[in-house]
């Protein structure tokens, strides 16, 4: 996923109850592509791919990156606007028709003038034509593209989203492993020591280190090696400008934590193992997971928990991050470099080869045979009649993830609870650990 050509990435923005979320879902729930529901995974994603115009993109919502509750909401806004500029190839502003044209709105404009991307200027909640009356309001902010749409309807939203998709450059091809080694993003939510983990990493102090939450901002590479073994560890943190320090800059971490995994093999997920896993971290690894990375988890700050703690953090790990029980954890501290070793750099190499295993048709199709004959799925029901399904071949059409087409006859019939069945079923035979799996069923095209 990371090797090849990477998705471009268009941010909506905008400030708060302007129809960010819904024109989101609206985009999302159509023409959805290489989506993946996995039980366990926290529901409210920030971010999705999708196809627009033949052109796969990673479509990410502002509204939901609001990770920790910022000082003042203008700060927070402001946060993911400086984000969206930093990390999007593309920017949808979201301004409210009905509410008229405010100085917050304003705000917003002068920030994004100074990027250099596309953006798109959507006028929403104008559901029906004789609102558009309302557009000559934003005229003034001075986008060329404005747009007046209903993202609860619908109305003119594709529209405003295929003919941004148009100002995107031709995609770039990332550099080739051979010359970077494998890509390896420091993920986590603020403050739980990523900073210092990839200083740690590589010897010598290469990012800002504070005790301060939303310190570092920008994406750092850095290449290290070990044992002859060239990585590069993609830091979601960077040297911030000098001058007054708060908390404005989390809000934007998601869309920094989604651009970091989307140039990445492996993420590590970092947690603060003094204070135990939390919701968040759950939210940051589900990002992981469904940009297709292969993960290991650290709980980092080991050297502040004691024994008595220690075995009850484990069930906490293994509760809050259920969807990942595959992925191996590992003891680490930043501060004394323990577990930072060998130990680390294998865990890594053993996830990225799952991800990129490639598994023979032939020995697919006798893994299904086996698998189905020794749990048959339920049967589905087609009129007042019952029937069986039949799978009747296999093969895997993707890696980083390892992707899998399973044709059957009656695919909509299949539980998700069989479905379940069948991926465990994968990871434990093929050695699919710490990697995500997708699995498609389809009906067979009859000759």
């Amino acid at each position: 996923m990371s090797h090849g050509q990477a998705l471009p990435i268009v941010a909506i923005v905008g400030r708060p109850n302007v129809g960010k979320s819904t024109l989101f879902n609206r985009f999302a729930r159509r023409r959805r592509a290489l989506v993946h529901n996995e039980p366990g995974i926290t529901r409210d994603r920030v971010a999705e791919e999708i196809e627009v115009e033949g052109r796969r993109i990673l479509l990410v919502d502002t509204a939901g990156l609001n990770l920790a509750a910022a000082a003042a909401i203008d700060r927070a806004v402001q946060a993911q606007v400086r984000a969206a500029l930093d990390e999007a190839d593309a920017i949808l502003f979201v301004v409210d028709g009905r509410a008229g044209r405010l100085p917050e709105d304003e705000a917003v404009a002068r920030m994004l003038y100074r990027g250099e991307q596309p953006i798109s200027l959507l006028v929403n909640k104008l559901d029906i034509p004789r609102h558009d009356i309302h557009l000559s309001d934003f005229l003034g902010l001075g986008f060329e593209r404005a747009h007046a749409v209903s993202a609860e309807h619908g109305r003119g939203a594709w529209d405003a989203l295929e003919e941004l998709i148009v100002q995107l450059p031709a995609a770039l091809e990332t550099p080739a492993e051979a010359e970077t080694g494998l890509r390896v993003a420091l993920v986590g939510r603020p403050n739980v020591g990523k900073s210092s983990l990839l200083n740690r990493l590589c010897g010598q102090d290469r990012v800002v280190v504070s005790d301060e939450p939303g310190t570092t901002r920008d994406a750092v590479d850095t290449t290290v090696e070990w044992e002859g073994a060239r990585y590069t560890l993609v830091d979601t943190a960077g040297l911030r400008r000098s001058g007054r320090r708060d908390r404005t800059a989390e809000p934007g971490s998601a869309l920094m934590t989604v651009r970091s995994l989307e140039r990445a093999d492996v993420a590590l997920i970092v947690l603060d193992a003094s204070e135990g896993p939390t919701e968040q971290d759950a939210r940051v690894a589900s990002l992981a997971r469904e940009r297709g990375c292969a993960v290991v988890v650290l709980a980092n700050k080991w050297d502040l928990v004691d024994a008595e703690r220690s075995s009850r953090l484990h069930e906490e790990v293994a509760q809050v991050l259920r969807f990942l029980s595959d992925a191996p954890v590992l003891q680490v501290s930043a501060k004394t470099g323990a577990g930072l070793g060998r130990k680390l750099f294998r865990a890594v190499e053993d996830v990225a080869r799952a991800g990129a295993l490639r598994v023979s048709t032939a020995a697919l199709n006798r893994w299904m045979e086996r698998t189905v004959a020794r749990h048959e799925p339920a049967m589905a029901q087609r009129g007042a009649r019952k029937k069986p399904v039949k799978f009747q071949y296999a093969t895997q059409v993707g890696v980083r993830p390892p992707t899998f087409v399973l044709f059957c006859t009656a695919p909509e019939a299949v539980q998700e609870s069989y479905r379940r069945f069948l991926e465990n079923r994968l990871r434990e035979d093929f050695e699919l650990r710490g990697t995500p799996v997708r699995l498609r069923l389809r009906a067979r095209a009859r000759d």
